[in-house]
């Protein structure tokens, strides 16, 4: 990249410390913080309020920046018809629960960007998540819904105020947990039973995990597992608790959403599989997957567990942890896949062609068929394949497109019974291949780093 260029635009989150607003600073959205100064702002001028929420290393918010708040048409509008507020999700978790409990209630999904519309005083009446700038076959784009909205504010003001204050009603309704007059809640072992019957009913039984997908690692429901094994530890229910637990840490960790070469765990797999993940790192999962997996070393005494424990720790203390003590937020999922990249890709830090494996591991394998050499058995144990091995149903964007994510596709005993070596052999050979894919690792752009210290997070 060359001299940075002079930006065209700032706006008020250049004064804020969150590295996501400082992300937004230079939009031609006029930006404002969460705070009175904006809130007066709307009542003033009768406006609404467009409220925005993300964080810095979140792939989709990325994708609407660019698309959207970067858009100079697209920011006049916005500025024009609302008073625009950008909210990060990790420094003011509060506010993202309100708003993310209404969008949630309303259209059925969440997740961030969370994009919501407010009344002068706050109440949500419309939302979502990640809007494409332009209308396409399936959803409208950004671009009308602000125009839509705006007119309807001008319009039906009294109807649109009507409708904010009945969706509030049926949303306090819901959350009211009702006992009537002087029922007791249900017994704790009732509510440990259906909790581990529900588990227990959407459980896949090939892959782990509780969903089709996308598949998150969820620690609480393993955690869960485990403390329902240790008071039935004699029943068949209590056996199948810990082998549903076991079973998922094991294909999570042998799974792409497990970083091979970098150690750590991605945020969640977009397939059944645990294969494809996205690729950002969150500390907070480190931290609970660390726990988790150290228990699953406990109560099993299996040392596969306790490796993944020791990756774990070896990727928070290497990448996460801040000279002072404390640990950093997240890493991102995109990056520049080259130094000299104008544009970043997801997972562009991660993945791998086939070319690059035969060039860095050409060489033969002694004892192992004529013409064997270290790329072949590395690409066969990590289901390498030479046009890639990502499904075009998991990357609409092409960004994967001929690339490799590592998921360990057998065992060590079957890889190393494959190439005629004896398992010992065989682990010291990929533990080589490991090191070098990192050391070429090493020369590629690092993604964008939170260097945030929230305090739960760290806790």
């Amino acid at each position: 990249p060359g001299p940075p260029s002079i930006p065209r635009h700032t706006n008020r989150l250049i004064n804020e410390k969150s590295p996501y607003l400082l992300q937004h600073a230079h939009n031609p959205v006029d930006w404002y913080p969460w705070g009175q100064e904006a809130f007066d702002k709307a009542k003033i001028e009768n406006k609404l309020i467009f409220l925005s929420v993300g964080y810095s290393t979140c792939h989709w918010c990325h994708v609407m920046e660019e698309e959207s708040f970067k858009s100079k048409e697209i920011g006049d509008i916005m500025n024009e018809h609302f008073v625009c507020i950008k909210v990060d999700r990790e420094e003011r978790p509060d506010v993202d629960k309100v708003y993310m409990t209404f969008v949630q209630a309303t259209s059925g999904g969440g997740g961030w960007p969370m994009s919501v519309w407010l009344t002068p005083d706050l109440k949500p009446f419309a939302g979502g998540t990640y809007f494409p700038p332009e209308d396409g076959v399936h959803r409208v784009g950004f671009r009308t819904v602000l125009l839509r909205i705006a007119e309807q504010w001008k319009e039906n003001k009294d109807t649109l105020l009507e409708s904010s204050q009945r969706i509030l009603e049926a949303l306090r309704h819901t959350s009211e947990i009702c006992v009537q007059g002087q029922e007791s809640p249900p017994p704790p072992k009732e509510v440990i039973d259906t909790c581990f019957q529900q588990l227990s009913r959407s459980y896949d039984e090939d892959y782990g995990g509780f969903s089709k997908s996308p598949k998150f690692p969820t620690p609480v429901n393993l955690n869960f597992l485990f403390t329902y094994w240790a008071l039935h530890q004699t029943t068949p229910e209590g056996a199948r608790a810990l082998q549903m637990a076991l079973h998922t840490l094991k294909m999570m960790a042998h799974g792409g959403i497990h970083d091979h070469i970098g150690q750590g765990f991605h945020r969640y797999s977009t397939d059944q599989h645990w294969h494809v993940p996205h690729f950002e790192k969150m500390l907070y999962d480190q931290g609970q997957l660390a726990a988790m997996y150290s228990r699953a070393f406990q109560i099993s005494g299996d040392e596969f567990f306790a490796d993944v424990v020791r990756d774990i720790l070896l990727y928070v203390s290497r990448d996460l942890s801040d000279q002072a003590g404390g640990f950093y937020s997240a890493e991102d999922a995109d990056s520049y896949p080259t130094t000299t990249s104008g544009e970043k890709r997801e997972g562009a830090f991660c993945v791998w062609t086939a070319e690059e494996l035969w060039a860095l591991l050409p060489d033969p394998v002694e004892g192992a068929p004529e013409g064997t050499t270290l790329a072949d058995v590395f690409m066969h144990h990590y289901g390498v394949e030479e046009a890639g091995n990502v499904d075009p149903m998991k990357d609409p964007h092409q960004e994967l497109r001929g690339k490799n994510v590592l998921i360990a596709r057998c065992s060590p005993e079957l890889t190393a019974a494959r190439f005629g070596l004896e398992p010992g052999r065989l682990s010291a050979l990929l533990q080589e291949c490991r090191q070098r894919l990192s050391s070429a690792r090493a020369q590629r752009p690092r993604p964008h780093l939170d260097t945030k210290m929230l305090a739960a997070w760290n806790g």
